[in-house]
């Protein structure tokens, strides 16, 4: 009989309770407390969506799925552990809990598609530094976003999305296809990032090619640096006056659930654009724990 493993599901964390906001927002800003009018802001964005963000319910129920279904197709046994990057528990608190498990393997995996050193690389990071103090060994899943499961899950959802425009609008249709931006500084140490959302545009296209496809990005953080862009406010407007577009399907893909990236930042920032300019908005729903998704985070899994 194999040796139990831990499976340690990494995610950013959101705050459970108004409460928890401030320290939250702290934690992001590296300890530096956040002015009143920026944490009022910042209240305000969760209150729109109905006053906390759902992510932190939706984290538990991926990480479940994932485990269940990776013990069920896995010779090894898997004991589940979640990792959070700005609240608890933190990812170092989880790896000390495994440690005291006994547990001497932990294979990770970050809920987010695609891989940036500043992303998915500083949670790996964080997790073996803290695993090295104990003798663990980490396996790490870097990407997930070519997996066939994920692909399918996005052209599925395409597919019922065009079926509700008309086929005479389909010519008229921008897909706008995005991930949150980064700071731009990424690039110049030959990020795969950006590179990486173009690679799943194109793949989508390869099995949908209805519509037009353009790369944007989202939800860039308030710093003095430039963030990748364009950003998809900007870029609706751009492609409106362009092209006159009728209808925007916007798939931000490099997020993997409903939270307030996403309810916020498209279903509020972008349809206050797209109804500027007259134009209809649509936005699938996310992949939560439909079960191509947890598949190809499994099949990533399977191979460490």
């Amino acid at each position: 009989m194999s040796e139990k493993k831990a499976l340690l599901v990494m995610a950013y964390g959101t705050p459970y309770k108004e409460s928890d906001i401030e320290p939250y927002y702290t934690h992001i800003r590296h300890g530096r407390k956040p002015s009143e009018e920026a944490l009022q802001d910042l209240k305000d964005r969760y209150e729109a969506i109905g006053g906390i963000s759902p992510l932190a319910d939706t984290t538990e129920r991926q990480a479940k799925a994932l485990v269940d279904s990776l013990n069920k197709q896995s010779d090894d046994e898997f004991e589940l552990f979640i990792g959070l990057k700005h609240i608890h528990p933190f990812i170092e608190d989880s790896v000390k809990e495994i440690n005291e498990t006994g547990i001497k393997e932990i294979h990770t995996v970050v809920l987010a598609p695609h891989y940036s050193n500043f992303s998915v690389g500083s949670y790996n990071q964080r997790a073996k530094e803290e695993a090295d103090k104990y003798g663990i060994t980490v396996k790490s899943v870097d990407s997930f976003y070519e997996q066939m499961p994920f692909i399918d899950f996005w052209v599925d959802a395409l597919e019922q999305t065009f079926s509700e425009i008309p086929e005479e609008a389909h010519d008229k249709t921008a897909i706008i296809v995005s991930a949150h931006s980064l700071p731009e500084k990424i690039k110049e140490h030959n990020d795969p990032y950006p590179d990486q959302l173009v690679e799943t545009k194109d793949l989508l296209k390869s099995r949908f090619n209805k519509g037009h496809y353009f790369v944007g990005w989202q939800s860039e953080g308030n710093t003095p640096d430039p963030w990748l862009g364009p950003d998809v406010q900007d870029l609706t407007r751009d492609l409106y006056k362009e092209n006159n577009f009728e209808h925007f399907v916007y798939l931000p893909l490099g997020f993997v659930c409903e939270h307030l990236e996403v309810l916020y930042d498209n279903d509020y920032e972008c349809k206050v654009v797209t109804d500027e300019v007259g134009a209809e908005y649509h936005r699938p729903a996310m992949p939560n724990t439909d079960d191509r998704f947890i598949q190809a985070m499994v099949n990533e899994l399977l191979k460490l």
